[in-house]
């Protein structure tokens, strides 16, 4: 695994470490898409608890218990078959590491096309009732949109990197963010702006009145360990 901070800026300044992102790796720090490549219908659900329990042993070895990090953890809706009986691994790693389950985000990319809408909803009530956060990623890019937030409402909403590419000189992707964020904000949920390379797009972000941010500018992945996060220079 991989270990990529997320940094809240407050408006009146000052920044905080708000979570760091589980991000999948091969044994030798090979990338995600050469791992997730191997991943089919036969193998998913064995990779994807895997994960789960592997990001939670090494972040809390790592010293995640030390922060007020939270811990975001990608999961493969496709994979679960019974919400209650699918979380007991990771269940048990969480509570093996002392780690208390408010401070797991298990998130889900709009990338993945969504076999069956209805046991997305239930995977995520039931993921909510057990105490975890919850996270939509990508969002904007993929699959379910608008119509997922209108059945369910997630603590947070990451917003797909190719929205915050570029927005500081993009008059259109400034309006489409703006109307976003404020549409996330009266819903309760909060947004984290992804993929967040220049400072120009940082302040654009900021005026648009988003406080949580990750990306290279903040801090890049680190193989097996949790880097620092600071915005860059």
């Amino acid at each position: 695994m991989a270990f990529q901070p997320i940094l809240r800026c407050a408006p009146e300044g000052g920044t905080t470490l708000y979570a760091y992102e589980a991000l999948v790796r091969g044994p030798n720090g090979e990338g995600a898409g050469s791992v997730l490549a191997q991943v089919n219908e036969q193998n998913r659900y064995l990779f994807d608890q895997t994960c789960r329990v592997r990001a939670i042993e090494m972040a809390t070895a790592l010293g995640l218990g030390a922060t007020a990090a939270a811990l975001s953890i990608n999961f493969m809706p496709n994979a679960v078959y019974e919400p209650r009986a699918c979380i007991r691994a990771s269940l048990a790693a969480a509570q093996k590491a002392g780690l208390p389950r408010e401070r797991l985000v298990f998130e889900f990319t709009e990338n993945e096309a969504i076999q069956d809408p209805g046991h997305l909803l239930r995977i995520l009530a039931c993921y909510r009732e057990i105490g975890f956060r919850t996270a939509i990623d990508d969002f904007g890019a993929g699959h379910s949109g608008l119509n997922l937030l209108a059945d369910f409402q997630p603590d947070t909403v990451k917003l797909d990197m190719a929205l915050v590419r570029g927005l500081d000189r993009d008059r259109v992707r400034r309006i489409i963010l703006r109307h976003a964020v404020a549409l996330c904000t009266e819903l309760g949920i909060a947004v984290v702006a992804e993929g967040v390379e220049t400072r120009d797009e940082f302040q654009a972000l900021r005026d648009l009145g988003i406080t949580l941010f990750q990306g290279y500018l903040i801090g890049r992945p680190g193989f097996e360990q949790l880097p620092a996060a600071r915005l860059q220079v």
